[in-house]
Order: C-alpha cells, then sequence, then structure tokens
C-alpha cells in the first residue's frame, strides 16, 4: 500500500547516481510502450458510446483483467521505489504490508462488501454511503476523495519528471507535460476501460523490467543465505551504514515477528504486535482496500457479480508474491553495503561543492556536541548550511574530531555523515545490474507504473465528479450524452490539476508525507463508517456524518500532539505541542488510525443511537449484511466459492508467515 512507504517524492533520486545515456535499443523500448498505450485508448474508443461506458466500463470486464487492475492500481512507481526504500531500512518485516495489510482486508472485501457494492448498483463508493446513508455523507466523502485523487495523481507525475530529469537528464517541465500529455490521450479516447487495460500491461511491464534485477542482486551476494548472514552482521551495527542508532538481535532484519514480539526497541521499525496488527492489519489494510474508489472501482467494473467478488482474490495471488520483486532489493542493496569490495553504499544526497566552507565553519566554530541536545543544534545548523539531513549518531564523533582534521578529510567525513535518500535504493540496483535492453525494460516498468497511477486516480476522480458532485449537486436529470460529455471534460481537467499539484508538490520535500497523512486522515474513520453502515441497520446519517467529521479531527489533533524521533516540530506532527514521541513515522501512523477509527466508531454508534433511523428496513436491503438475503450462485463448485478460495489465501499467508517468522 504506497500510503505506508516511506517515499519522499521531493528526493525520488540521490544524486549519487550520475545522468545515465541510454542506447537505442532503451529508447526503442520507451517509444514501443507510449505508443501501445495510446493505441489501447484509440481502439477502446469505438466501444464509449455512453457515459456508463466512459465513467465505469459497462460493467463488462472479465474477472481475471480485473484482478490484475485492482492490484496494479496500488503498485505504482511511488510503491516500487518506497517498498524498497523500506526494505533496506526495515528489513522483512516490511512484507506485512503484503501479508497483513493487504492480503485479509481484500480476502473480506471479496467475501462481505463486493455483493453490497455491486449488488447495489452504486456506481461509486460514496454513491453506496448516499444509498446507505444521506447525501451529507456522500457530499462528504466525494469531496474528501476527488481532493485525495487529484493530489495523488500529482505526486506522482512530479516523481516520473523528477526521475527523468535527474536519472536521464530530461528536462523536468517537459517531462511531466508530456507524460500527462499521454495519459491524458488515451484516457481521454478509451476511459475506464483503456486505464484498466494498461494497468494489466503494467503489471507484465514490473515482473519483465524487475525481475532481472531481483535475479542479478541475488546472484551477486550469494543467494538467501548470504543475505541472512549480512543483514545479522547490519543488525548488529546499522549505524555503520547511517541504517539506525541502535543495536539490535541479529534477526531484526530476516525475521518478520520476533522483533516485533520483543517490543518496538527491539525493530528497526520501531512498533509493536498491537501497533502492526490492529493499526496497520485491521484499521488501515480495511480503510484503504475496502473503502478506497480507486481500487474498488476495478471490481465494481467486471461483468458480473461473480467476477466482482473474484476480483479481490484473483488479484491476491501476485500480491503474496509482490513482495520478492519490491522488497527484496532493498534488502539486497543493504547487503552489498555491508560486503567488502562490492564498491556499493546507500545512496545519499550528495553536498554541493560551494556549501562546504559554510559548514566547515559551523564545524570548527562550535563547541563539541558532547549531549543529545547539543547533537541536534549541530544537526540543525548543518542542515541548514548543507541543504541536506544528518544522520545524527555520527556527529558527535566529528565534532569531537572536527579541530584536527583537515579540509579534504573533514569533507569526506561530512559526505559521510549525510543521511541516506533510501528513494534511490532501486534506481541505484537498476544502474547496477541493467545492461542496454533490460535498462529500457527497467526504466519502462517504472515509467509504466508512474503513468498507470496518474490515470487511475484521473479515471477514479472523473467518475467521482460526474456522479457523485456534477449530477447530484450542479446538473440534475441531463442527458447521457451531457454526463458523458461532462466525464471526459472532467478527465482534462483532472489532468491539469494533477499537474499543477505536481508544481506544488515540486516545492516541498515531504509531499508524500503528506500525502500519504491525508490518506490515514480519510480512510481510517471511513472504514468505521462503512463497518457499522453494512453489517448494523440501527446506524444512522447523522451518526455517519458526524462520526466521520470526528474521526478525522481526531486525526488532526493526535498528529498535532506526536511526533516521530528525530523529527523537529512541523509537517511530520506536534504542531499543537508534543504529548508523545513515538520510535518512527510508521508507528506514527499506525496509532494515528487505530485513535481516529475508534473516536470515529464510538460516537457514530452512540450517535446513532441517539437519532432517529431515516431508512427503513425494506431500503436496507442489499445495504446492510442483516437485511440481505445471502447470494447463492447456481452450479458453481464448492472449491471456487469466494469464502473458500478466500480461505485458501488467508491459509497460504499464514505459512508464509511462518516460514519467515
Amino acid at each position: 500500500m504506497t500510503r505506508f512507504s516511506s517515499l519522499d517524492s521531493g528526493q525520488l533520486l540521490a544524486s549519487t547516481n550520475p545522468i545515465i545515456s541510454l542506447h537505442g535499443v532503451d529508447i526503442a523500448i520507451l517509444l514501443i510502450y507510449v505508443l501501445v498505450v495510446i493505441a489501447i485508448g484509440f481502439a477502446l474508443k469505438r466501444y464509449m458510446k455512453s457515459s456508463s461506458d466512459f465513467l465505469t466500463s459497462g460493467r463488462s470486464i472479465p474477472a481475471w483483467i480485473t484482478g490484475l487492475a485492482f492490484m496494479s492500481a496500488n503498485l505504482g512507481a511511488l510503491e516500487l521505489v518506497g517498498m524498497a526504500a523500506s526494505g533496506a531500512k526495515y528489513g522483512i518485516a516490511t512484507c506485512h504490508f503484503y501479508w497483513v495489510g493487504a492480503i485479509p482486508a481484500m480476502v473480506f472485501l471479496a467475501v462481505f462488501m463486493m455483493p453490497f457494492y455491486y449488488g447495489s448498483k452504486a456506481r461509486s463508493v460514496p454513491e453506496y454511503l448516499k444509498m446507505r446513508f444521506d447525501e451529507r455523507v456522500r457530499g462528504l466523502n466525494s469531496i474528501a476523495f476527488a481532493v485525495m485523487t487529484v493530489f495523488a495523481s500529482g505526486i506522482s507525475m512530479n516523481a516520473l519528471a523528477k526521475l527523468l530529469n535527474q536519472l536521464l537528464g530530461w528536462d523536468y517541465h517537459w517531462s511531466l507535460w508530456i507524460c500527462s500529455a499521454v495519459v491524458l490521450v488515451y484516457v481521454l479516447k478509451g476511459g475506464l476501460t483503456s486505464a484498466i487495460y494498461t494497468e494489466v500491461l503494467q503489471f507484465f511491464m514490473i515482473v519483465l523490467g524487475f525481475a532481472p534485477v531481483v535475479y542479478l542482486g541475488l546472484k551477486d551476494v550469494g543467494g538467501w543465505s548470504a543475505i541472512k548472514t549480512n543483514l545479522s552482521e547490519v543488525a548488529v551495527n546499522p549505524a555503520a551504514q547511517n541504517l539506525n542508532e541502535k543495536v539490535f538481535a541479529a534477526d531484526a532484519w530476516t525475521s518478520a515477528w520476533q522483533p516485533l514480539l520483543a517490543g518496538p526497541a527491539h525493530n528497526p521499525m520501531g512498533v509493536d504486535v498491537f501497533a502492526m496488527v490492529f493499526g496497520l492489519g485491521f484499521v488501515l489494510s480495511f480503510g484503504y482496500w475496502c473503502t478506497n474508489f480507486l481500487v474498488v472501482q476495478r471490481a465494481m467494473a467486471a461483468k458480473n457479480m461473480t467476477s466482482a467478488r473474484n476480483t479481490p482474490l484473483i488479484a491476491a495471488v501476485p500480491k503474496m508474491i509482490i513482495p520478492v520483486l519490491v522488497i527484496l532489493p532493498g534488502m539486497i542493496a543493504a547487503v552489498l553495503g555491508n560486503m567488502q569490495g562490492k564498491n556499493y553504499r546507500l545512496p545519499q544526497a550528495q553536498i554541493a561543492a560551494d556549501r562546504y566552507p559554510a559548514i566547515i565553519q559551523v564545524l570548527k566554530s562550535e563547541p563539541v556536541a558532547s549531549n543529545e541536545v547539543a547533537v541536534k543544534s549541530l544537526s540543525k545548523k548543518l542542515g541548514d548550511a548543507a541543504g541536506v539531513s544528518f544522520f545524527e549518531p555520527k556527529l558527535a564523533a566529528l565534532s569531537a574530531s572536527a579541530a584536527t582534521l583537515d579540509n579534504a578529510t573533514l569533507k569526506t567525513a561530512v559526505q559521510d555523515a549525510v543521511s541516506n535518500d533510501y528513494d534511490g535504493v532501486i534506481l541505484s540496483l537498476v544502474e547496477r545490474y541493467c545492461p542496454p535492453g533490460l535498462l529500457g525494460l527497467a526504466l519502462t516498468a517504472l515509467l509504466a507504473s508512474f503513468m498507470s497511477g496518474m490515470a487511475g486516480n484521473v479515471t477514479a476522480f472523473n467518475t467521482v465528479w460526474t456522479y457523485d458532485l456534477y449530477q447530484a449537486y450542479f446538473a440534475k436529470d441531463k442527458s447521457d450524452s451531457h454526463y458523458a460529455w461532462m466525464g471526459r471534460a472532467a478527465t482534462v481537467v483532472g489532468i491539469l490539476l494533477s499537474i499543477a499539484c505536481a508544481y506544488f508538490a515540486r516545492n516541498f520535500n515531504n509531499a508524500m508525507d503528506i500525502c500519504q497523512l491525508v490518506f490515514g486522515f480519510v480512510n481510517a474513520p471511513l472504514f468505521a463508517t462503512f463497518l457499522l453502515g453494512m453489517f448494523w441497520k440501527r446506524a444512522t446519517g447523522t451518526g455517519a456524518f458526524l462520526g466521520l467529521l470526528a474521526g478525522t479531527a481526531t486525526s488532526a489533533l493526535f498528529h498535532g500532539l506526536t511526533l516521530p524521533a528525530g523529527s523537529n516540530p512541523g509537517v511530520k506532527g506536534a504542531y499543537l505541542g508534543l504529548v508523545q514521541t513515538f520510535p518512527s513515522e510508521m508507528a506514527q501512523n499506525f496509532w494515528l488510525a487505530s485513535f481516529a477509527f475508534g473516536v470515529c466508531f464510538l460516537l457514530t454508534a452512540g450517535i446513532s443511537l441517539a437519532t432517529a433511523r431515516t431508512k427503513t428496513d425494506d431500503e436496507l436491503k442489499g445495504l446492510v449484511y442483516s437485511m440481505t438475503p445471502r447470494l447463492v450462485v447456481e452450479n458453481q463448485p464448492f472449491y471456487l466459492k469466494p469464502s473458500v478460495l478466500g480461505c485458501a489465501l488467508l491459509g497460504i499467508c499464514v505459512i508464509l508467515n511462518i516460514i519467515f517468522w
């Protein structure tokens, strides 16, 4: 889930990497991909005869297509880069975002929630909320979701333009506008259907592009046994690679559960079992996979109820093994940095040459940093002078020896103390292992995932705008051709707003943190609203609306009073005052989601009991579990029932967790 990664879109690529020159075969692969996706849009244009065809695919797509698109809609390049970053920083515990934070929620969506989404004939998640509660809840969710989609789309395109600029030397503005224009063309021609088919293409491009990197990386380091051996050395001395100032048990990077069971101080992620299981595994994951229209829309485009329910289950199969492609590379990078003779270190932002005089002056004029307060003060002053952040444990030793070192040695020591830019990990491996041809495949995979992510967000935006805002509040009872026209116009506007958000995100190194924070603010309380709405007929519109507002406000309050360790008050929290410090941003996010969910759940339930119902039992049929007849599919083998397939998938997940316990 891109919403939990450590990705910082403002520093997507460490400037350690030099500009890469593409060969003819690499350029040919990139151009072929662009031409194919445009051709898909034009090929599907003749099927776009109504607003339903353009915005919802007319509910006509086979399950295997919607299943792969369901997974690929979440597998954007932000996640590819961010999960590799987390693999280096946190190790195999990052797999919990899949085996705990995705598969159970996907199974729940297939077994319990898709019958309501698909059976209610709702065209979007906000429309379901209107049918279950009232217009207030629909309007609140529609506005929040529309803002999130264009912002997430802009973040993705900003990161793509930065990647092309810093990796290949291409102009940022031309990269942004041309890639956005390509997305506009194929979405404008083929609507949601073209976005879904290009997402399927994206999945295969990612496999083709990154499987060779993983294979060559494993071969380079000596296989899984060598990874475990080297990461055990990393765990007992993570400061050597600027990974962590603490010392951990030897299995901290290679065991999924034992470091968590030992407590927050014993794993690099800084979380405990409750935060992982409840915060991530229940609140955040169910809130994302079960209520986010971006992914649910793919299942709602399936050709029938059976296909709609099978969509998340089909997606869950590759989802379980995707960590091999996106997390293992990060672990390989940490191993390479630990091995002698590999000539590799984790990427860092490079200090500009003209900044060193000011840095050296700070080091030689400041007193020796002999305590934590002095080290933090020195870190801030050096950060202001260098324009980068520093790994504080190395600053104390640097401060003590600064007066005795010559300037050349001091420059080397200062650069070594710069914090890791984990977001450059996957790109550094692409550069290390990919010859011409493979380089083109890997870059095309990144390009495909960025552009597909933008297309997914824009198609979700145009549907919500057209049906849940424009038709609901501005232009009721217009012709179908009018809404089809508005859907296309919303596509153009969505692209332009995304570009504007990309330029906005360019000004902030922490834009992705802000984006993820907004997701956490919205999805966690929204899941509480859905849970009560689908499984408790007594939940009322007033309770849902006020509970949703209170849950979001709780997120803001919690964030404003807490802070991850090593951060300064501001965008990462504590802007209202500092009450609690968490070991990591992950821990802060998990607990924030838990509190937001709890407040929304309790207030929605309490207010619902105190207010009158506005929906009769007949009106709630097909919308509430207890009021809906059980779905029976004739002539369906027992082993193909969603509940049976779901149990099998959960069983495989349990086995994976045991293997890597």
